[in-house]
């Protein structure tokens, strides 16, 4: 593999700081046994950034302890001497176009969506606007913002979450009209823009995407949920909390339509490197987009990983294979005349 000198940016603002730390350990080992000179660079909840002391010669050791909250000096340094940056950073503030607009500024090519991708992808009342819009079929919601009265158009129970979070951050599974007023509250603490979402009854799969101008799908996964009402933070990260069937079971009509919506859904936000796309298939058979990450969990245990392995793409092939992405769109738009 050509690039030899690659950057991870972990952590970020999000709540999701802690699950980045964990999908950049997981990479950062991979890619070093792959070869590559990986620098890891960590930017904590404050929004400061670090340069990884690991990253470092001897004799740069004292400029790792400086934090700012922009890139600067080392920081700056090492962003500046690498091939490509590998943005793992889940949420507000890493996902959602504002550190892709950045690395656009810096011209470093970069892993993952672009910036107009990942703001749509974060937004998920204006994600699910364009899908519509492209006759893409997506679960039934309504959107509230602060002042305006709760409302509820859908039978209970129904799905609360803040717009713009991942990792069930916020959301909550509201049965009557008081469980939704502390729902919509709760949401608010994290978004301007809250969620009502109506409860799909049926099994709830997952696409992964990876690619830029012709990109592949994984067979679908089927999540299970053991033990909880729905697939929540804890079920997500917590050990033997969920399993991931792969294949779902569902009709092979039912997999074909669920790989389909998957890539319509990429190339309808202009997505390019990866996605994970979430979706629902009724118990009437219909099979709903829900979401769609651009910076899915990334360990080898993820559910990304494990769909993308199904494929027949194993973790390391996928590192690599989304490295080579991420040079060939910037070889791509580097000749283009702004």
């Amino acid at each position: 593999m050509s690039p030899r000198r690659v950057a991870i940016l972990a952590g970020g603002r999000s709540s999701e700081h802690d699950v980045s730390l964990e999908s950049a350990r997981s990479v950062t080992e991979a890619l070093t046994a792959l070869g590559l000179d990986v620098s890891t660079i960590e930017i904590d909840r404050a929004g400061l950034w670090t340069l990884g002391q690991a990253a470092l010669g001897q004799a740069a050791q004292e400029s790792a302890l400086e934090r700012a909250p922009l890139p600067g000096g080392a920081v700056a340094a090492a962003l500046a001497g690498v091939e490509v940056v590998f943005p793992l950073l889940h949420g507000p503030f890493g996902e959602d176009g504002t550190v892709q607009g950045l690395l656009e500024l810096a011209g470093l090519p970069y892993v993952g969506a672009g910036v107009t991708a990942s703001a749509i992808a974060m937004d998920k009342d204006i994600f699910k606007a364009v899908l519509r819009d492209r006759g893409i079929p997506v679960t039934r919601n309504l959107t509230l913002r602060p002042g305006e009265p709760i409302e509820n158009r859908f039978p209970f129970p129904v799905f609360v979450k803040p717009a713009r979070l991942g990792s069930s951050v916020g959301i909550s599974k509201a049965h009557d009209h008081d469980e939704l007023e502390a729902a919509v509250a709760l949401a608010f603490r994290h978004d301007e823009k809250v969620l009502v979402e109506e409860y799909v009854d049926g099994i709830e799969i997952e696409v992964g995407v990876l690619g830029n101008r012709d990109p592949v799908a994984s067979p679908p996964g089927e999540i299970r949920v053991a033990g909880r009402e729905w697939y929540d933070y804890e079920a997500k990260y917590e050990e033997g909390q969920m399993e991931l069937v792969l294949p779902a079971r569902i009709s092979e009509q039912q997999r074909a339509q669920a790989r389909k919506l998957a890539l319509e859904s990429f190339a309808a936000i202009e997505c390019e490197g990866m996605a994970r796309v979430d979706m629902f298939v009724s118990r009437e058979g219909e099979v709903l987009v829900n979401e769609l990450n651009t910076i899915p969990g990334f360990t080898q245990t993820s559910v990304y990983a494990k769909l993308l392995a199904a494929y027949g793409i194993d973790y390391a092939a996928l590192l690599e294979r989304l490295i080579e992405l991420a040079l060939e769109r910037h070889e791509r738009r580097g000749v283009l005349a702004f």
